[in-house]
């Protein structure tokens, strides 16, 4: 079964500094009938100001991927950990037990333009942790590069989960075909771009649920990225 959602169905939320777009319920934006898919919970699709972010705040018991599309965010938590996530980069943050981070876009005159996405972990309580890579875009060319995974494998980063996470990029005649199980669930999310799944048409910002599906076909993409969760019941 595929469900179909369009980006002006998410909800949205402008602070001036923030514009976000929620694909399932967060903060004042409440829909029962979108509380997340499996253990995906949240995907914000977030544009920072110059010069503005999230001041320090905690978390607990979530795994948080940042996923950068455009700009720069800089990074510090409670770890002690300091970074700056660049487009390509996917950063992984355990909250586990409890950890403290900021968020800031530094640039003077560029926004930011992000995607925060939580997932429920297999386990509360966890040991706090951070991880970051950064995945190339010829390394997501015409395929679906894995850049989460429970395992770590393929080097993506690890998220203690049962989810995967991976990223493609798509124009004219690439495409990539992956077998899916009939006990996972699937979940495609257009980035940005155009793209065709499974015969459906979706533009930037839609979303595709895939429940009972035996595969996942991505074609006829114009200037596509896409993101695509593999995910446990």
């Amino acid at each position: 079964m595929l469900t179909l959602r369009r980006s002006d169905e998410r909800g949205f939320a402008d602070h001036g500094w923030l514009q976000s777009f929620h694909s399932f319920s967060f903060a004042e934006y409440f829909d029962p009938a979108h509380m997340g898919y499996g253990p995906l919970r949240v995907i914000n699709d977030d544009v920072i100001a110059p010069g503005r972010g999230f001041g320090m705040h905690g978390h607990r018991d979530m795994e948080i991927v940042t996923y950068v599309l455009e700009g720069e965010l800089a990074h510090k938590d409670s770890l002690g950990n300091g970074a700056s996530i660049l487009p390509g980069d996917v950063q992984r943050m355990t909250a586990g037990k409890g950890i403290m981070h900021s968020e800031f876009n530094q640039a003077l005159y560029k926004p930011t333009h992000l995607l925060q996405i939580w997932i429920e972990p297999s386990e509360k309580g966890l040991r706090p942790g951070y991880e970051q890579k950064n995945f190339s875009a010829e390394d997501k060319r015409g395929r679906l590069r894995l850049v989460a995974s429970p395992d770590g494998r393929d080097g993506s980063v690890t998220i203690h989960s049962d989810a995967s996470l991976s990223v493609g990029l798509f124009d004219g005649a690439e495409s990539a075909e992956l077998a899916l199980a009939p006990t996972r669930k699937g979940y495609v999310h257009v980035a940005r771009g155009q793209v065709v799944v499974n015969g459906q048409a979706l533009n930037t910002g839609d979303a595709l649920k895939l429940d009972g599906e035996p595969a996942l076909r991505i074609e006829q993409g114009q200037q596509a990225e896409v993101l695509f969760f593999d995910l446990g019941a």
